[in-house]
């Protein structure tokens, strides 16, 4: 039997994917937010075609990140690399240093405008919680576990794929989901600079004095990333179940 908070989370989704491809079914609901005359529901584009652009400008920075992060906290774990621990922990803080605006108008005059300003900014943004928590998965694994695989001969690549990475794995999601909600809020900012996200609905609502363009795009927004973070923390949960941590 379904417990009540899982029944929420699948009729969310279910109300979500309703919106996007029928948003008109809910005009009755959104037109007392707007004037006389004025569209209740977005009508400059698919609101479904810019939640996927939206999804996969957040992806695709994501996947940049993890990968970054991730090889950074390996490297500085290891005996080779443990003195560019203090080099590293500067890279990664620039993204959370810099606002993702300034990065933004920054990035503009050398990549112009469109997408790739934004994917920037979220990658830089992204890669703290990731290399953060790698980093602490990685070095409070027990002691007893890292004893018994060098005790097995195990070479120290093979530690690292067969022991290591899969223990720390459910902190490294924990990294990887703040990272994704907070990219999955900050992408809305992209629209500024032309990149295809969900901000245009809540820009196309500022511009006009439409409050239900803003409430569709925040309410999109909201809705995805509270799915994908409870997606990711049963994730975790699974995978830590599992390993016994």
């Amino acid at each position: 039997m379904l417990r009540l908070p899982t029944l929420f989370r699948l009729v969310a989704f279910a109300v979500l994917i309703a919106f996007l491809v029928q948003p008109q079914w809910f005009e009755p609901l959104l037109r007392p937010l707007v004037q006389e005359n004025a569209p209740a529901i977005y009508n400059q584009g698919s609101l479904l075609h810019l939640t996927l652009l939206h999804l996969r400008t957040v992806a695709i920075a994501t996947a940049g990140a993890i990968v970054v992060a991730l090889a950074l906290a390996i490297l500085v774990t290891r005996s080779s690399g443990a003195e560019f621990l203090p080099l590293s922990r500067s890279l990664v803080n620039i993204g959370q240093t810099f606002p993702p605006v300034a990065v933004l108008a920054l990035a503009v005059p050398i990549f112009g405008f469109g997408e790739k300003p934004t994917l920037i900014a979220l990658f830089l943004y992204g890669l703290l919680p990731i290399f953060e928590n790698a980093l602490t998965g990685l070095t409070t694994l027990p002691p007893s576990i890292m004893e018994a695989a060098r005790g097995t001969g195990m070479t120290g690549r093979q530690r690292l794929m067969k022991i290591e990475l899969p223990l720390a794995m459910p902190v490294i999601l924990a990294g990887i989901r703040l990272s994704v909600v907070i990219s999955l809020a900050t992408a809305t900012i992209g629209s500024t600079v032309a990149a295809r996200t969900l901000g245009e609905v809540i820009i196309a609502g500022l511009q006009s004095n439409n409050l239900a363009f803003v409430v569709q795009g925040g309410l999109i927004v909201a809705v995805l990333a509270v799915l994908i973070h409870d997606a990711l923390q049963a994730a975790e949960r699974s995978i830590g179940s599992r390993m016994g941590r």
